[in-house]
């Protein structure tokens, strides 16, 4: 048997699947979850490791901070890294973190009670089965805008140990608004450390 449906019933059913669906899934880029292109502005540097000082690359990153350097993290044991963090704070840059719970307390060469001690606000992230963003945000809004981001963990191991890149963005102001309402997003729903 083939049913004959009038184009303006389907139309009607496929606008209340739509307005169901769309309720069900908020995309946090606000672009109702497509994929966002965005003009490819700046400069980028890379490093991959083993071999390139992707640590430096980042720490050279947060030296430039003015402003803020907001940090999303899944392991974090790099130690000029978390000294870079501290360092900002203590120069006046409004330096937080988010950091996954579950990897922040069960590792026991973590730096996160270290970057915690010398005064940088960390929250942890356990609303994901993982809080696998390794990301800095770095004087969102502002012509030094700068994003890093990339495979690389904030660890001893990515540097020394496994095979990870890193990307330093510059100069590509909505590319780091993304990333800023993205780390916002996962801020309000993080608990404070300890």
């Amino acid at each position: 048997m083939i049913l004959s449906v009038p184009n303006a019933v389907i139309a009607g059913c496929l606008a209340l699947l739509f307005v169901a669906s769309a309720t069900a899934f908020e995309p946090l880029s606000g672009h109702g979850g497509k994929p966002v292109v965005l003009p490819a502005t700046g400069t980028v540097q890379v490093a991959f490791t083993p071999g390139d000082d992707a640590g430096k690359l980042i720490v050279d990153a947060i030296s430039g901070a003015r402003r803020q350097v907001l940090v999303q993290a899944f392991s974090f044991t790099h130690h000029r890294i978390a000294e870079g963090l501290i360092t900002a704070r203590r120069r006046g840059v409004d330096v937080r973190v988010i950091a996954d719970k579950e990897q922040t307390e069960k590792i026991p060469t973590s730096v996160i009670a270290r970057i915690v001690a010398g005064g940088v606000p960390v929250f942890l992230d356990s609303d994901h089965t993982s809080a696998h963003s390794k990301v800095m945000v770095i004087d969102a809004g502002s012509p030094e805008a700068t994003l890093v981001t990339g495979s690389f963990n904030f660890t001893q191991a990515a540097q020394y140990k496994n095979a990870e890149n890193v990307l330093v963005i510059r100069g590509n102001g909505a590319l780091v608004e993304l990333y800023l309402k993205n780390w916002q997003h996962h801020y309000e729903h993080s608990q404070p450390y300890r």
